[in-house]
């Protein structure tokens, strides 16, 4: 055992170690968000999905995960970091085999599931270690930092897997590529990791764990839905079910002393603008994505592979941004930086609300632009919202940072998709209903009319298609600007400068650490 500096330890060679180690989760997780782009034709062919089955073996890994990130961040605290990571490591290894060799569709949507409980239990298990491992300010923002620019990068990078595995093996070999991954991790995690847990958890409180995920799963459902189909009265109960349920729970939260969201975390200035702000930073980054990658596709004509090596370059860009900001962030007052960061997010979306239909250049630029002032704000947020937290809190800490990250993304995707959506329906209002749904089904109903009919009805929609994506970049631009007239008026002194501040004394509980 390990007792508690008086001042806050540096990092050495072994944590930057673990540090690298604890990347590889997170990037398989993250992957796992779009591997099935392009898998997804021939599991259909293998083994024959219904329509609602389809969306299952899609959304099926996301509900898991977004239930349980709050459950399992307080589960970890209890029970240990590294070893919740552990066992969520099996999981998703064991789960991946099951999903690689499904010979059903209720098969793959089961391994889906477990996937996402999986998931669940690697996500804020990782980010909580990194926040026990750096204790040092400047070392934690840095690691951070490269935590956020791994998620980001795994996000695109598992499309292009995806593409690549699929030109050589059969589409199991997607989920496959997790199982030696997982092996390695469960390897060199007991070597390498300390184990970090709460000395003095009190109670796991049961109940909270039905009321949050009764609270989380309606709502990131209702979103979903919304995003795809529109305002229905089903999906809008969906939302006002969730809300209900998550009334409830934090009342339940409020006032238990075993509470699964400790009271403690809320007292660090600048947790919850940190968790705000996070949530804000991820509407924008998955509600722009939402209309770049079907431009790339259905107005550019790309196909799935290409429109993912694509959409690979703004990556340059964005590797660069986190530790950048990182840097800054130690000369100059976080406020501003972070402020800086959502300014130049909305001039990326200025940018794509200048896209045409044929801007394939201006559209990477604009998506460059604003994913890496999307990055800053979600690292030094990240980093801010964790640090203010106490290191005993860090798990259920990380697990509501990565919850609102789901939230802020299906919300990004609902708002600006249904804003999106009115205006392409608007423009063609006198087109047949199927082309007046989304762009793909004008696509394939130009291709079914074909000669001078289908090419004008595939120039109309793509033209109209340009126009909601403009009206929805403009939006964005707004609310991100917004965002940065919030972000320097809530964090004003929260950042400043970590050579003008002393060293900060560890807390009297900052962890129990065990090296084997």
């Amino acid at each position: 055992m390990t007792n508690p500096a008086a001042t806050a330890r540096r990092a050495g060679r072994r944590e930057w170690t673990a540090f690298t180690v604890l990347l590889l989760p997170l990037l398989l997780v993250s992957m796992d968000v779009s591997v099935l782009y392009f898998a997804i034709p021939a599991i259909t062919e293998q083994l024959d999905p219904s329509a609602t089955q389809q969306l299952w073996i899609f959304d099926s890994y996301a509900f898991a995960l977004s239930g349980l990130l709050i459950t399992m961040g307080s589960l970890g605290d209890r029970i240990g970091r590294r070893r919740l990571l552990l066992i969520g490591a099996t999981a998703f290894g064991l789960a991946s085999i099951g999903a690689g060799c499904a010979t059903s569709a209720e098969m793959l949507i089961a391994a889906r599931v477990l996937l996402g409980i999986g998931g669940a239990t690697l996500m804020p298990s990782t980010l909580a270690l990194v926040r026990n491992l750096f204790q040092d300010d400047r070392q934690r923002g840095k690691a951070i930092a490269l935590w956020s620019g791994a998620m980001t990068g795994g996000i695109a990078l598992g499309s292009v897997l995806s593409g690549v595995m699929l030109n050589h093996f059969y589409w199991g070999s997607v989920f496959l590529i997790n199982v030696p991954a997982m092996l390695l991790l469960l390897l060199l995690v007991p070597v390498l990791v300390p184990e970090f847990k709460d000395p003095a958890p009190g109670r796991f409180d049961l109940w909270s764990v039905p009321l949050s995920m009764a609270a989380v799963l309606p709502v990131v459902y209702g979103l979903k839905e919304i995003a795809a189909e529109g305002f229905e009265p089903l999906y809008l109960g969906c939302l006002a079910v969730g809300l209900a349920f998550g009334y409830v729970f934090l009342r339940r939260q409020r006032t238990r002393d075993d509470a699964m969201v400790s009271r403690t975390l809320f007292r660090g200035r600048g947790f919850g603008a940190g968790i705000g702000l996070n949530t804000v930073a991820a509407f924008a980054m998955m509600g722009s994505a939402y209309f770049t990658t079907q431009y790339l596709q259905s107005v550019l004509g790309m196909g799935a592979l290409e429109a993912a090596l694509w959409s690979l370059a703004p990556s340059v860009v964005i590797g660069a941004s986190a530790p950048v900001s990182a840097a800054l962030a130690q000369k100059v007052d976080r406020a501003h930086v972070v402020a800086g960061g959502f300014v130049l997010a909305a001039t990326g979306f200025a940018l794509i609300g200048l896209v045409g239909t044929d801007s394939l250049w201006l559209l990477l630029t604009g998506a460059g632009v604003l994913a890496s002032g999307i990055v800053t704000v979600m690292s030094l947020v990240s980093d801010m919202a964790l640090g203010a937290a106490p290191a005993e809190k860090a798990g259920s800490a990380a697990s509501l940072l990565e919850t609102g990250t789901e939230f802020g993304g299906a919300l990004g995707m609902a708002v600006l998709g249904s804003l999106g959506t009115a205006v392409y329906r608007s423009d063609l209002a006198g087109a047949e209903p199927a082309a007046r749904e989304t762009l793909g089904g004008a696509v394939a109903t130009a291709h079914r009319l074909g000669g001078a009919a289908g090419e004008q009805l595939l120039t109309s929609a793509r033209e109209a298609f340009v126009h909601a994506m403009q009206y929805a970049a403009w939006g964005g631009t707004a609310l991100l600007l917004g965002a940065a007239v919030l972000a320097a008026a809530l964090l004003r002194g929260i950042g400043a400068p970590a050579a003008a501040r002393p060293a900060r004394a560890a807390g009297a509980r900052e962890h129990e650490a065990t090296y084997n």
